[in-house]
């Protein structure tokens, strides 16, 4: 599983950062973690609000900060 956050490097893109990392350490899932501060990159997602989270090249949240549980169930699903 590839998972990217996309973020300029603000407050709530580094907590969610830190939360999707945690969250795959907690689910034992087998994935690679990316922080994605590269405007040029980022608008090739087509998000508007920041932060933005990324798994397997679909964007499943923009634009807030996801508690441990949200990720937990979008990385589960």
């Amino acid at each position: 599983m590839e998972i990217k956050v996309l973020g300029t490097g603000c407050a709530g893109c580094k907590a969610l950062y830190a939360t999707v990392q945690e969250a795959v350490a907690s689910l034992g899932i087998d994935a690679t973690v990316e922080k994605e501060e590269d405007m040029m990159n980022i608008m090739q997602y087509n998000v508007l609000r920041l932060p933005a989270l990324v798994i397997d090249g679909k964007v499943v949240s923009s634009g807030k900060r996801l508690s441990l549980s949200e990720v937990k169930t979008m990385l589960q699903s």
